[in-house]
């Protein structure tokens, strides 16, 4: 399952502005420890990159949410990078997209704030673009966008920057589509035999070449970036799978950090079992806390009293008689379970969940699809993005230790009884990296010495990265400090006023937070 940014944004721009897709969203890090970190270092290339030829490109945000935000004005640039940081001299290269959003507005200009949205696998200048719209919309801060460029990239493999692209539609339909318990051992067979011919599929279109999609030659690509902008240090706000990114670079370079903001923390230092099993554990107890909220208000959620038995008798009509939807796929088990994964990343989505799972017993699929759809990025004429080409890409080509498929057969059994809704689904995901054969290249796992204060963001509630994650990755860096969000939903920039204030005098001012503050719910 993806570790993503939250899709408030996305959800509020698709509503005000009629946007026609869905930023990014979540699966889990693996564990990588082996790397060594290069305390200060500025790579060549990052010397090399030179100053970013930016062009404007207002056709970006208006092929994304049909028109620019008031006020801003966007530019795109392409930095070349080295295929391999680790052997930079052998000529080969890559190309990372970013997108500059600048306020008209912009005065006492601190510098740039480079931004990712996570994954792996999102698009952050997909999320610029969102986040230039403003507070109003659940966007930035407007004392943010007045003081700094919004850098939003897309790492190596993502989007626009020659994006890994080797899983067919066919082949996504399949797998999202598929049970996410197979209780039998010919239903088990089938998904592994699924798993297999995707992770050979990728391997075949690119031999040799995935383990350069890591995160941390994602990371050094950051310090080129920063350089391209004429930064002398970076400013950054990571969500999700970018704090393990920012964390990453925080490593490599902590004297090149000016402000880091690490929202819906991962622990680096996790392996893919304790990662998977830690995300099982989130998304269970997201989903008791919206059972909760049905029973609470039943008069919001048209699945009250009792949403558990609800949902539970959702999956299960549909492994015999899955409701038809218009295009001519069914609700199948995968596609119900994508959904309630899907509606859990806001509190927002808790009533079209309840609503979707209401209208299947009336026949309608339409609710449950429209959720799977915004998780898995799928377009209404069946194609993807590349979210889960690159995702595969960067958590296997990061892994140090997966477990065999035996092993995950056995937990699929021992989290089904821990987590009933959850466990089977997040151990059948790591068979994708049981099935990877190419070269790995693991991430540090450290402290980051020398770097300054850096604010490590937690939610109470989150699924995708569980708030207990947050004190591990603070603990780990050695200089982070955690801010706390009561609250519900993955991330918690820029959801609440407490949150807001808190993270803007940091990025502004370097005001760290007061230590152990708590920001209530909304």
């Amino acid at each position: 399952m993806l570790q993503r940014r939250s899709r408030m944004i996305v959800a509020l721009l698709a509503t005000v502005l009629l946007a026609a897709a869905g930023c990014t969203l979540p699966t889990v890090a693996p564990n990588g420890s082996g790397a060594t970190p290069q305390s200060g270092a500025q790579s060549p290339a990052a010397k090399a990159a030179g100053t970013a030829n930016w062009q404007p490109c207002p056709d970006v945000p208006r092929d994304l949410v049909g028109r620019g935000a008031q006020g801003m004005s966007y530019d795109c640039a392409k930095v070349s990078v080295p295929q391999d940081w680790h052997q930079p001299s052998n000529g080969k290269t890559m190309s990372i997209a970013m997108i500059r959003v600048r306020s008209d507005k912009q005065t006492n200009r601190i510098g740039s704030l480079l931004i990712n949205p996570g994954g792996p696998g999102g698009s952050g200048i997909d999320l610029a673009v969102y986040l230039s719209f403003g507070s109003a919309l659940g966007g930035l801060p407007e004392q943010v966008t007045d003081q700094f460029d919004i850098i939003g990239f897309d790492p190596r493999g993502v989007g626009r920057s020659d994006p890994v692209q080797c899983i067919s539609p066919q082949d996504q339909d399949a797998n999202f589509g598929a049970p996410p318990d197979p209780v039998t051992q010919a239903q088990f067979d089938s998904i592994s035999k699924l798993q297999q011919k995707i992770v050979a599929g990728c391997e075949a279109k690119y031999p040799d070449q995935l383990q350069f999609y890591s995160t941390e030659q994602a990371a050094r690509d950051m310090d080129a970036l920063r350089a391209a902008v004429g930064d002398d240090k970076l400013s950054y706000l990571g969500f999700s799978y970018g704090t393990l990114l920012g964390a990453t670079y925080a490593q490599l370079f902590p004297t090149k950090i000016r402000a880091l903001v690490l929202d819906g923390a991962v622990d680096p230092k996790q392996t893919a079992v304790q990662g998977s099993e830690s995300q099982a554990m989130g998304f269970e107890r997201a989903f008791t806390n919206f059972t909760n909220w049905c029973t609470q208000t039943p008069n919001k959620c048209a699945i009250a009293p009792d949403a558990r038995k609800a949902v539970t008798d959702a999956i299960a009509a549909a492994a015999t008689n899955p409701v038809k939807y218009a295009d001519g796929r069914s609700a199948t088990q995968g596609w119900i379970m994508t959904a309630v994964t899907s509606s859990l990343y806001t509190e927002t989505g808790w009533t079209a969940l309840a609503t979707a799972i209401a209208q299947l017993k009336t026949g309608n699929a339409k609710g449950v699809m429209d959720l799977a759809d915004q998780y898995a990025e799928r377009n209404p004429d069946g194609t993807y993005s590349n979210l889960f080409d690159a995702n595969f890409a960067v958590n296997c080509s990061d892994a140090k230790e997966v477990p065999t498929v035996a092993q995950i057969r056995q937990l699929q059994g021992e989290w089904r009884k821990k987590y009933p809704l959850f466990g089977a689904t997040l151990a059948i995901g790591m068979l994708n990296c049981a099935y990877y054969s190419e070269a790995r290249d693991p991430y540090p796992t450290g402290p980051a010495v020398g770097a300054p204060p850096i604010v490590v963001v937690g939610t109470t509630g989150d699924p995708a990265t569980p708030y207990e994650n947050t004190a591990e990755l603070a603990n780990m860096l050695g200089v982070g400090h955690v801010l706390t969000w009561e609250g519900e939903g993955h991330t918690a920039y820029p959801s609440t006023p407490c949150i807001v204030n808190a993270v803007d005098d940091y990025l502004i001012d370097l005001k760290v937070p007061q230590e152990g503050l708590r920001c209530p719910p909304q």
